[in-house]
């Protein structure tokens, strides 16, 4: 049986890559693909998302637009990192005639997971705000999604878009709060403290053997690369998404620690930052399985793999 999967996505350069593995992976069904501002604007975002589809040639995985902004803040986009569309234009040329989804993001995880309880993963790449209007719109869809896994945080290390903050975290937290305090019985943080050390370099770019395939990942992380090598001395990128799909796909790419977690929302220097209750002060229960450690060239391997099934 293959896990059925919600992807929710912002699609900038990793998402992209995401979306691949996620229609590629022969122990994934992929029900649905929902969009949220991130990276890129919705629109942006949708429109990525529909090019990468066509570019794979999978044209039934109905595409659905989700929230447009944060709940309560302003959009925050990573233009220098993404490039001004969001997939470091690669695709720029290309006119993508799908026809979106009925409805909405938060009602399609609504929808699709109460119709088929306990079958359904959610995996979010991007903020956290389409989840958590559907947990809005509907509580009882905490106790019947199989798992959420989500891309964001970190609770050892810096940030990466403020000294504290990951930018998934720092983009909606609000959004972040909400789904951390829903009481998600199985909710999986794969996040900077794994994801750094998943590093796409030439050599995983050059074992990509479909031509379409290669030629879009080389193109697209060119800009993602060389933001990478000015931060950090080391000519890769980080495949922060792609690790979510790829924790799905085999869990036992990462070990996990039970964490008590929960997301700064009001603060001058650290909104976004995920804290971890190490010593217990909060009195709280363990709520989030977070990534610790990760066995990265394997899934480097895995994903290299799934996009040579293409």
């Amino acid at each position: 049986m293959r896990e059925k999967l919600i992807l929710d996505v912002d699609t900038g350069i990793d998402d992209a890559i995401g979306i691949l593995m996620a229609v590629q992976s022969e122990k994934l069904e992929l029900i649905g693909i929902t969009t949220a501002c991130g990276n890129v604007s919705l629109e942006a975002a949708t429109r990525n998302t529909c090019k990468v589809l066509d570019l794979i040639d999978a044209p039934v995985i109905p595409v659905v637009q989700g929230s447009d902004k944060p709940l309560k803040r302003q959009p925050h986009y990573e233009h220098k990192v993404h490039g001004t569309d969001g997939i470091g234009g690669a695709l720029q040329d290309v006119v993508s005639n799908r026809k979106l989804a009925d409805g909405d993001a938060a009602a399609f995880m609504v929808e699709q997971v109460m119709k088929s309880p306990g079958d359904i993963t959610i995996v979010c790449t991007g903020p956290l705000t389409n989840l958590a209007l559907a947990i809005q719109r509907e509580p009882a869809i905490v106790n019947n999604v199989k798992e959420v896994i989500y891309m964001g945080g970190a609770i050892n290390g810096v940030g990466n878009v403020t000294p504290v903050a990951e930018f998934n975290m720092f983009a909606d937290p609000e959004a972040a709060a909400i789904v951390l305090e829903a009481g998600i019985p199985k909710l999986t943080q794969v996040g900077l403290d794994v994801t750094k050390k998943a590093l796409l370099t030439e050599k995983y770019i050059g074992a990509i053997q479909h031509p379409v395939l290669h030629d879009f990942v080389k193109t697209s992380t060119a800009t993602y690369r060389e933001a990478f090598y000015e931060q950090n001395g080391i000519w890769a990128c980080a495949m922060h998404d792609p690790l979510a799909v790829g924790v799905l796909i085999d869990p036992t790419l990462v070990e996990k620690a039970s964490c008590s977690v929960a997301v700064e929302t009001n603060s001058t220097y650290c909104d976004g930052q995920t804290v971890w209750d190490r010593q217990g002060k909060w009195g709280k229960q363990e709520n989030v399985q977070v990534c610790m450690e990760v066995a990265a060239d394997r899934f480097l391997e895995l994903m290299v793999d799934v996009l040579n099934r293409a």
